[in-house]
């Protein structure tokens, strides 16, 4: 059975981080919504439901009998077992939202729908950028156990300090942890295949620390934080969320925030997650074109990818960056970011595309990916249109 990822609704709420992918393709936790899903259904036949200008990388549905799926909420075991057992033009529907159907892609048309049962459970729903890292605690568990059922966790180093139940604590083959301290009293701990927690580091989870990468020399990772594949993270973090192939390899804080692909932080980036006043944070949301209030208290940057902040860059309380953005003017840059910025400033000239196409190439190719004509299309459209 296919399962198709719909980004349904919700594709515009999560920009910037959606402008370069689905939202089935967001991390959080220690899984992409994809993954997670992949996983629970056991099932790898996958395509996507998105917006014209990613089908080309993100593969399109076949017409056929599938599973359409919006896939950011975490599902209890009962809902998990009502999706398996959808029969022909049934569906799942929660808060009015449909969030899954068996239909036929041939000739899509909700229409097919004939019966649909509401959700009565309270489900953790991810609506916008900020809730990946509202949530990202419980979604850190969830994944934990997802993983690490059935499975022995590496032993850890007797060099290391650590703090609370081991059986709290996951680490995969070829992981490294030395001369840490590690704390699961406040969380679970994963540490990824092939990661590296360097000398001097102090975990308090919930944390988790992706495939191949690492934690540079004395870093002080405060929960809930998930580093996704290939990130190098120093300094000070605290319930930060990055999507992979980023870098924060420096002293600087960053907290409550979310960091795409193919990012660079310079040395001494430091992003303000808490007003003076204490108030609320607003943000700028790309669907109403203003800023809106997000009711938190904390919450720092949201970051599109590709793009960089230059030593010693100071972002403001409530910072959105767009794809491809250069940040390296002295003083406090705008709220607001747009794609492709030269400079992080309003008016600033834009980053050439070709440029952009070139440093995006340098860049992925430090980590042996490829930058495709598709990625390149990509690029275009959103300089073209946004």
């Amino acid at each position: 059975m296919q399962l198709v990822f719909s980004d349904a609704q919700y594709w515009e709420d999560f920009l910037p981080l959606t402008f370069t992918r689905p939202v089935a393709e967001m991390r959080c936790g220690i899984l992409t919504f994809s993954e997670r899903w992949q996983k629970i259904l056991e099932n790898t036949e996958i395509s996507f439901f998105t917006e014209a200008y990613l089908q080309n990388k993100f593969q399109e549905p076949e017409k056929k009998e599938s599973l359409f799926l919006v896939t950011n909420f975490l599902p209890t075991e009962n809902i998990i077992q009502q999706i398996k057992d959808l029969k022909q033009g049934e569906a799942l529907v929660y808060e009015d939202e449909l969030v899954a159907a068996k239909i036929n892609m041939d000739g899509f048309s909700l229409n097919q729908i004939e019966k649909m049962t509401d959700i009565k459970e309270e489900l953790v729903f991810f609506k916008k950028p900020t809730d990946l890292f509202t949530y990202n605690d419980k979604a850190i568990d969830f994944d934990f156990e997802l993983l690490t059922k059935g499975k022995t966790s590496q032993e850890l180093s007797s060099t290391n300090g650590f703090l609370g139940d081991k059986k709290d604590l996951f680490i995969e083959e070829g992981a490294q942890i030395e001369f840490s301290t590690i704390n699961t009293k406040t969380g679970k701990i994963y540490i990824g295949k092939n990661a590296e927690v360097m000398e001097g580091c102090n975990l308090r989870g919930p944390i988790a620390l992706c495939e191949e990468s690492k934690f540079n020399l004395g870093a002080k990772i405060y929960g809930a934080t998930t580093i996704g594949p290939h990130c190098k993270v120093g300094g000070e973090v605290n319930n930060i969320i990055i999507f992979g192939y980023s870098n924060k390899g420096h002293d600087g804080f960053v907290g409550n925030s979310v960091i795409g692909e193919w990012c660079n932080l310079g040395a001494d980036t430091n992003s303000s997650n808490l007003k003076n006043n204490y108030g609320h944070v607003k943000l700028w949301n790309y669907r109403t074109k203003s800023f809106e209030d997000t009711g938190l208290q904390f919450a720092g940057l949201i970051m599109g990818d590709h793009s960089k902040t230059a030593i010693n860059t100071q972002l403001n309380t409530g910072t959105v960056i767009g794809v491809a953005s250069n940040v390296f003017k002295e003083g406090f840059p705008p709220n607001l970011i747009e794609n492709f910025s030269w400079g992080g400033f309003k008016d600033d000239e834009r980053f050439k595309l070709d440029k952009a196409y070139e440093v995006a190439e340098k860049a992925m190719a430090r980590r042996k990916v490829p930058l495709t004509d598709d990625d390149k299309a990509i690029f275009k459209y959103i300089f073209d249109t946004y």
